[in-house]
């Protein structure tokens, strides 16, 4: 029943409620998702996974456990790709996260970026913060990802402990104070010599990223991959 009405009936409402792409506004061809061609081919892309030692991965050395580190797409102010982020991060778009998880893993897949990972885990939202969004946006693109590469994603042993102001308009200093100590890993044992992929939003200092690595800290073999959609830059 459910395949007839999607069959059926989405068809007739998107002849009068078309979907229209999240960065330019025109309406979206047969196929195309959240994005129109042209949008997407215009994206900012980094290609960081592409290099070895890239900008990304250097935020992140004698910090963590790290084997390799990217971020798909640049993030400025002013930018077109800003639209992305803004629907998916404040206007409720959580289709958005998944869709642009799915394009950010089949490019990865191609090098091999996603080899030897065993777990996707989202950085967590506080559950007050969650519940006032009503989803966490990491969670939705770690979940695109998941779909393609067939990697599970676990959301349930790494907790955020306590509530912390956003991040937006704070110090690098600040950014590192706020999230200190803020997340704890259930079940540590479990994670022995596994080699897990953190996947954020968007990467300014790599505080709330690093924190959550830290929740790790001690766990014996265990090596940490890190994959954002975005990082702040041009």
């Amino acid at each position: 029943m459910e395949s007839v009405l999607k069959t059926w009936l989405l068809p007739f409402v998107r002849l009068f409620f078309p979907c229209r792409c999240a960065v330019c506004g025109s309406v979206l061809r047969e196929g195309e998702e959240c994005v129109c061609m042209k949008c997407n081919m215009d994206m900012p892309r980094t290609d960081y996974h592409l290099r070895t030692d890239n900008p990304v991965e250097c935020m992140f050395w004698g910090k963590l456990p790290l084997e390799r580190a990217t971020s798909c797409f640049f993030y400025h102010k002013g930018s077109d790709f800003r639209h992305v982020l803004h629907l998916l991060k404040y206007g409720g778009r959580k289709d958005i996260g998944e869709v642009m998880g799915r394009f950010m893993a089949a490019e990865l897949m191609e090098a091999g970026f996603f080899e030897g990972i065993d777990l996707i885990l989202p950085v967590p939202l506080h559950p007050r913060k969650q519940k006032v969004r009503g989803y966490n946006q990491s969670e939705c693109i770690a979940r695109g990802i998941s779909a393609v590469t067939g990697i599970p994603m676990d959301v349930s042993s790494v907790v955020r402990q306590r509530h912390t102001d956003t991040q937006t308009r704070k110090s690098a200093y600040e950014r590192w104070e706020n999230v200190d100590g803020i997340f704890c890993l259930l079940s540590p044992g479990c994670f022995r010599r596994k080699h897990v992929l953190i996947v954020d939003d968007v990467l300014t200092t790599g505080a709330t990223v690093t924190a959550c690595a830290d929740a790790f800290r001690g766990v014996e073999g265990i090596r940490i991959s890190i994959l954002t959609l975005a990082v702040a830059g041009s």
